[in-house]
């Protein structure tokens, strides 16, 4: 069956084979009147030869979003299964079980696609028209493959309204309690898929938790500590005494809760505050720590404020590294796509040199495994850490 179809302007093509996935408003030349919002279209490159196939939306800057190169690939439930299990054979192999992101959107193939598995249950968002319409087919591939206990719809996101799609969620297989426990390496942790932050956790430090290992000891600082990822293992790795430090109390009750279940309450201790004021007051009285670990939510959402987000991160990271003991360590991180690794190492030098310390890079941190970013696709490589010993 033909599909619908749209051209691209003279040179746009390059940039689909090189490997990118989207196809922007501006890059494309004419459409069929016959393209639906959320259809499958074919694009032809300027000399009308074939180029990809994938779906289509006339409401969002992002126009196509390609599926695949391959004229003779027919997009059905089929091609949806094959990716996804694809997807998770990869997350098996590289050994992921108990918890993990199965689909990665782009980087599988998958664009607008989001699954997270935590133990029994799994979690999904679609954040594009065209995923959408192929949402239920999705829900039963994953009750195919998974036989999960349930699977629970995480689309409050405000990014589905450029879509023209309404935010919602709710469980859509099985049943889901507010509340599961999910194993860490050595450390098991509460996790809320209803209620929790993105689809119920940040999975995407997984491995980096695991890394701090070597860094344990002493008292240990733990700034924007969430549900305590970073904090629990801390104090599981050898840590005397952590103090973990978020805005949210609710998270800090989890904090909590976490090292109850994990036999390390006399440890941890939760301070309930800004993290800039507390950074600033703290590095004024002159506290130190052999360790801080700096993992701030996103300050650049978008390119139009990375300057003051830059600013920011550069503060924050300056006042840590003074509250560091001369030999300790710092672990500082950004899950902004715009504060690329360039530009985030670039902040830490200044901020070193700005705090009068001498940092050595020991470590470089990404996203987990579970979250490969494509080489194609930028923005897929949104988190970068660095682990540093501040003398």
């Amino acid at each position: 069956m033909s599909l619908p179809q749209l051209a691209l302007r003279r040179g746009e093509d390059a940039s689909v084979r090189a490997g990118s996935l989207w196809i922007y408003d501006n890059q494309i030349d004419w459409a069929d009147d016959t393209c639906t919002d959320g259809g499958l279209v074919d694009v032809l490159d300027s000399r009308q030869h074939f180029l990809a196939r994938g779906y289509f939306n006339s409401k969002s800057k992002i126009t196509v979003r390609i599926l695949t190169l391959d004229q003779t690939e027919t997009v059905d439930r089929d091609f949806f299964r094959r990716r996804i299990e694809r997807a998770w054979n990869t997350r098996k192999a590289l050994g992921f079980s108990d918890s993990c992101r199965v689909v990665f959107g782009e980087s599988d193939g998958l664009p607008g696609l989001t699954v997270d598995k935590f133990s029994d249950y799994l979690s999904f968002q679609t954040v594009s028209l065209g995923i959408e319409q192929w949402k239920e087919d999705i829900i039963s591939i994953l009750a195919e493959l998974f036989s999960p206990k349930g699977i629970y719809e995480r689309n409050d996101l405000a990014v589905r309204e450029k879509e023209g799609l309404a935010q919602q969620k709710g469980c859509v297989y099985g049943s889901v309690p507010d509340e599961i426990e999910i194993i860490e390496h050595d450390a098991r942790m509460l996790a809320s898929i209803p209620n929790g932050q993105k689809t119920g956790h940040f999975l995407d430090q997984q491995e980096n938790r695991g890394r701090i290992r070597p860094y344990c000891k002493g008292s240990v600082l733990d700034l924007c500590c969430c549900t305590g990822g970073f904090s629990i293992h801390a104090a599981l790795y050898g840590a005397d005494l952590v103090e973990s430090v978020d805005v949210s109390e609710e998270a800090l009750c989890l904090v909590r809760r976490n090292a109850a279940l994990n036999g390390v309450s006399e440890k941890i201790t939760t301070t309930c505050a800004n993290v800039f004021d507390l950074a600033k007051a703290y590095s004024d009285e002159g506290r130190q720590y052999d360790l801080v670990i700096c993992d701030p939510p996103a300050f650049a959402k978008s390119k139009k404020v990375i300057d003051s987000a830059y600013r920011g991160y550069k503060e924050l990271n300056l006042r840590c590294m003074k509250m560091v003991k001369p030999g300790g360590f710092l672990v500082s991180c950004s899950c902004s796509q715009f504060m690329t690794p360039e530009l985030f190492l670039k902040m830490l030098r200044e901020a070193a040199q700005d705090a009068g310390r001498d940092a050595r890079l020991l470590e470089l941190l990404m996203q987990s495994r579970d979250h490969a970013a494509s080489l194609s696709a930028a923005g897929s490589l949104y988190l970068k850490g660095h682990i540093l010993q501040i003398l």
